[in-house]
């Protein structure tokens, strides 16, 4: 992987913007979470954006964070041990974690791109992809959630509705109020058309 020198100009501005986007609060409550659903052998970061990121960059941590949110039985993300050395190696266990991620529920648009992650670039997508995930893992109560199930939002389910065809039938007699009302309205008051009207003094 080449490194990438500094940023200058509007490259440096672009940076800067997606740099205060990373939440530090946010930070710590997903350390948290992670513990919490992983266990005490995913160890702790250090505090801050760079100990955040050195924690998660291997895919280890994430991979063993969605496997926890599966049965014992099943494991999407295949944990390769010992942890990866090698750049390649390390990025394909990232593109494990986001492709389960992805199956598990989170949407594309949530989700966080390898190098967003391996380069630093925008740490605050990979917050948004691991908060997305605890919604929706809090979201299934299947049992397999860990931790406090207030610090993630829970998503919106979808709720079925079965209607017999009499009902379907019933439907279509209904005028909706979408199409407003006619109720009260009267033409008392009203001139006949082309006429001016007429002010009684």
């Amino acid at each position: 992987m080449a490194n990438v020198g500094p940023a200058y100009g509007m490259s440096r501005d672009v940076l800067a913007k997606i740099d205060k986007k990373y939440d530090s609060e946010l930070e710590g409550r997903l350390v948290e979470w992670i513990v919490a659903q992983v266990g005490a052998k995913a160890g702790r970061p250090e505090e801050g954006k760079p100990g955040f990121q050195a924690w998660l960059k291997n895919g280890i941590v994430l991979g063993k964070l969605l496997n926890s949110l599966y049965p014992e039985d099943t494991n999407p993300v295949k944990i390769t041990e010992p942890p990866p050395t090698t750049v390649f190696k390390q990025m394909e266990q990232v593109a494990q974690f986001l492709k389960a991620a992805e199956g598990y529920g989170v949407v594309k648009t949530d989700i966080f791109q390898t190098v967003d992650l391996f380069e630093g670039k925008d740490m605050a997508a990979v917050q948004r992809t691991l908060m997305a995930l605890g919604g929706i893992a809090v979201t299934k109560q299947d049992g397999c959630f860990h931790g406090d199930p207030s610090w993630f939002t829970k998503k919106a389910q979808e709720h079925k509705r079965d209607f017999s065809d009499q009902q379907m039938k019933d439907g279509k007699n209904v005028i909706g109020l979408q199409m407003g009302s006619n109720r009260g309205a009267s033409q008392a008051g009203m001139t006949g058309y082309g006429r001016p009207r007429q002010i009684i003094s």
